[in-house]
C-alpha cells in the first residue's frame, strides 16, 4: 500500500474509534420494507426504538432489534464502565441500501415466463450519546 493510502486509512480508522455501529448485511428482505422499519425509530432513544421494535408486527423489525442491540453492545465495549440510561443513547441515522437480487423464473401462460426478483439488504445503524454531541459543537 503506498504512503498516500495509508495515510488516509489510518485516518479513517481514527474517526472510525469514536463511532459506534452495527452492520447487517444480505438480509433476504426488500429494502423497501426494511425501509419503512428503519423510518419508524431514526432519531428516537434506544429504549423506546427497542419498545417499538419489539411490539411491531413487521418481519424486518425483529431483525433491527437486534441489530440495534449489537450497536448499543458495540457502545458498551468502548465505552467500559458508562451506563446507557445516563448516556441518553439515540438512533443517530440508519442506511438502509440494495444488495444482490436473486433472479428466478416462474412459469407463465400459454409457454411464457415471469422474473421473479427476490431482493436482500444492506443495514447500517449508528448510535450516538446526546451528550457528547452537544459537546463537539
Amino acid at each position: 500500500m503506498g504512503n498516500r493510502k495509508k495515510v488516509v486509512a489510518d485516518a479513517r480508522k481514527e474517526a472510525n474509534k469514536s463511532l459506534y455501529f452495527a452492520k447487517l448485511r444480505n438480509v433476504p428482505t426488500s429494502p423497501r420494507k426494511m425501509r419503512i422499519v428503519a423510518d419508524m425509530i431514526r432519531g428516537k432513544e434506544v429504549y423506546l426504538a427497542l419498545d417499538m421494535l419489539k411490539f411491531s408486527t413487521k418481519e424486518a423489525a425483529s431483525r433491527m432489534e437486534k441489530l440495534l442491540l449489537s450497536a448499543i453492545d458495540n457502545w458498551k465495549q468502548k465505552n467500559v464502565g458508562a451506563d446507557v440510561e445516563s448516556a441518553n443513547l439515540y438512533v443517530k441515522s440508519v442506511a438502509v441500501d440494495s444488495a444482490r437480487i436473486l433472479k428466478r423464473l416462474r412459469p407463465a401462460p400459454q409457454g411464457r415466463a415471469h422474473r421473479i426478483r427476490k431482493r436482500s439488504n444492506h443495514v447500517t445503524l449508528f448510535v450516538a450519546s446526546k451528550e457528547t454531541t452537544t459537546e463537539e459543537k
